[in-house]
């Protein structure tokens, strides 16, 4: 491409080799950055450690512990000493627990616009807050690129969203990501990139960007951008790294593939409630319902401005007696600065419960709330159950609406208060503990290290080529927008045994469909079986865990409506196909334990690429056409039985 560009355009033509082709056509990036955690970082060591890797080849890789951080029993501490060891010998970066949520502490430390950073987290866009091309991929997409490989996908549409005017008293970043979702959905962005432009902007602070950014997953875009202009220079020198910012804007005649208009001063609070974040409505209308918790913090809302802004709030009054107020900031540098501009005690005093910085209760990892009662929180996601309690109730707001709805103990427009929206003071120097990192060593140091592992850390299953002829049940029939938290559940009972796959796939469906773990296991010695999802399958995190575990079990393939593009990536690397209905109501024509069959897999997949694969449904004499959506390398995995056998 030509002519004028807009700025996801440059950072991929700078990445690519070239310029950005049509929406589509495969891409191949150089990636500079990679990061990974305590959920899906034991798989990527363990990975890179059985491919002899000597070193990262990127520029900076780092492995952050920001999830496991319940240490009930050695499991956790055991994969925190074996991820620190790992990325020791292998060059890493390494953020020991209590320094914060990955995509925060990132932003903090290590985000330079105009780069691209890869992530095994879903909410890794986050970093498109700073100008970044940052993209959330599964442990084996990530392993990958950490070892120096590009990392290839189908060039996304790019969806130019302009800003006008200026947000309201009581309207915040959280507000304007929800009316995107309360306008489209959690599908609308799917194979999208968001890029953010317009007048709009320049009032919104590189932390109030990486908000949109964190939640433009929930729309299910691939990444969100936004430019690098004065406010992310202005956010850079307050990092003391102003040497790294770089101007990245739009040519004034950028053209783009898909476009939305956002007329910020229109906006007013607004609420998601359960349990998607898709289901969002003003708080307006949903006022007086009682709460029992309110939470601030999380990758969503990780800053300072954000309890600032709730300190000022509660400053001289009390929380409602029956609502427990969660303090989760999101980085260490953040608590520290909450800290030293003294407003952690008016938090605390307003009967605000402090956490150390990290994931905690937004990855259902403590602070469940009690069952069948309203949990107002500011993290991105309110999957059903995915606080820790089955029968939970939880709505995504912004941090003034929690603080507000606190403070009277029912779902509260803040604009209702009696009082004025709170002036916030932002430090021009936060608080910097960068030391508390450890450092990649010297190669020569570095080889010398020796990676400890713990009895729960086993090694990866290997990955066999697929067979000529794939035939099976259908385990389980789903419906619609099934997420990789229904599938294997994050939390305190299941995440531990993360370094085990035998163990942890024992928990597969274990809240929807207790019996699948054990019917599938019975089936796979015999050539195992399949499922069959509606529209949106997979949605949610990148957690490979979900693809890594119904594949030990035996899963073979997904036939769906269509899948979320994280998970359908993940899949396919783990060797499952991937298989879309051509026509979505075939789905219906298809029951639970119906026998399903594809013959000569591998010559149909070889002459797929545009063209379909024929299912049989031999209990019902049936055949079904599906369409693949595979590129050339994605049917090589695929016939390898995943990528690490490439």
């Amino acid at each position: 491409m030509t002519g004028a560009a807009n700025v996801t355009r440059k950072i991929i033509a700078a990445h690519a080799g070239g310029p950005a082709p049509a929406a589509g056509e495969e891409i191949e990036l150089r990636i500079d950055q990679t990061l990974t955690h305590d959920v899906q970082g034991q798989v990527v060591m363990m990975q890179l450690l059985a491919m002899g890797l000597d070193r990262v080849a990127t520029d900076c890789s780092v492995v952050y512990i920001d999830h496991q951080l319940l240490q009930t029993d050695y499991r956790n501490p055991d994969d925190h000493r074996f991820l620190r060891t790992a990325a020791q010998r292998l060059g890493f970066w390494f953020s020991p627990p209590g320094n914060g949520i990955s995509h925060p502490v990132h932003q903090e430390r290590f985000g330079i616009p105009g780069t691209t950073l890869l992530g095994s987290d879903s909410h890794t866009p986050a970093a498109g807050g700073i100008g970044m091309l940052a993209i959330g991929a599964g442990a084996t997409d990530v392993t990958l690129a950490t070892a120096g490989q590009p990392f290839r996908l189908a060039m996304p549409e790019v969806c130019g969203i302009r800003f006008t005017g200026r947000l309201p008293d009581w309207v915040s970043a959280k507000d304007v990501i929800l009316e995107l979702l309360r306008r489209h959905g959690v599908k609308w962005a799917t194979n999208r990139i968001l890029e953010y432009h317009g007048d709009g902007l320049a009032e919104l602070s590189a932390w109030d960007r990486h908000v949109i950014a964190n939640m433009g997953t929930e729309l299910g875009a691939t990444t969100s951008v936004f430019p690098s202009d004065a406010r992310t220079r202005e956010f850079m020198a307050a990092q003391r790294r102003e040497h790294d910012w770089v101007e990245l804007t739009a040519d004034p005649e950028a053209t783009y593939d898909v476009v939305e208009e956002v007329d910020l001063s229109s906006l007013e609070p607004l609420i998601a409630m359960p349990s998607s974040p898709g289901n969002v409505v003003p708080v307006a209308e949903v006022a007086g319902i009682p709460i029992a918790q309110s939470y601030i913090g999380s990758s969503a809302n990780p800053a300072f401005r954000d309890f600032a802004t709730v300190a000022a709030m509660l400053d001289g009054d009390r929380v409602a007696p029956q609502v427990s107020l969660d303090l989760n900031p999101g980085t260490r540098q953040v608590l520290e600065t909450l800290t030293r501009e003294g407003l952690l005690l008016s938090l605390i005093q307003s009967g605000g419960r402090l956490h150390q910085p990290g994931c905690n209760g937004c990855a259902g990892m403590g602070q469940a709330p009690a069952n069948d009662t309203y949990s107002l929180r500011t993290v991105p996601r309110n999957f059903v159950g995915r606080s820790g309690t089955a029968e939970d109730k939880v709505c995504l707001v912004s941090p003034e609406t929690a603080a507000a709805s606190a403070l009277r103990g029912e779902i509260t427009d803040p604009r209702t208060l009696p009082m004025s929206y709170p002036s916030v003071r932002i430090p021009t120097q936060p608080a910097d503990k960068s030391d508390l990192f450890i450092a990649p060593l010297p190669p020569e140091e570095a080889r010398k290290v020796g990676v400890v592992t713990g009895p729960n850390i086993v090694p990866l299953p290997p990955q066999s080529p697929l067979p000529s002829d794939i035939a099976g049940p259908v385990l389980l029939k789903l419906g619609d927008d099934v997420s990789t938290d229904e599938i294997l559940p994050a939390g305190q009972r299941v995440l531990p045994y993360r370094s085990n796959i035998p163990k942890i796939s024992e928990f597969t469906f274990c809240d929807t469909h207790p019996d699948y773990a054990a019917r599938a296991s019975a089936l796979r010695d015999g050539g195992g079986h399949w499922i069959v999802g509606g529209s949106n399958y997979g949605q949610g995190s990148s957690r490979e865990h979900a693809a890594i575990a119904p594949r030990f079990l035996g899963l073979q393939a997904v036939l769906a409506r269509s899948f979320a593009r994280l998970h359908r990536r993940n899949l396919i690397n783990c060797g499952v196909l991937t298989l879309d209905f051509a026509d979505p109501a075939d789905y219906d024509r298809i029951d639970s334990d119906d026998e399903l069959r594809i013959d000569d897999v591998h010559n149909q997949l070889r002459s797929s690429l545009g063209g379909t694969i024929t299912v049989l449904n031999v209990t019902k004499g049936t055949a079904i056409t599906t369409v693949p959506r595979y590129s050339q390398r994605e049917i090589d995995i695929l016939l390898a039985g995943g990528a690490l056998t490439l």
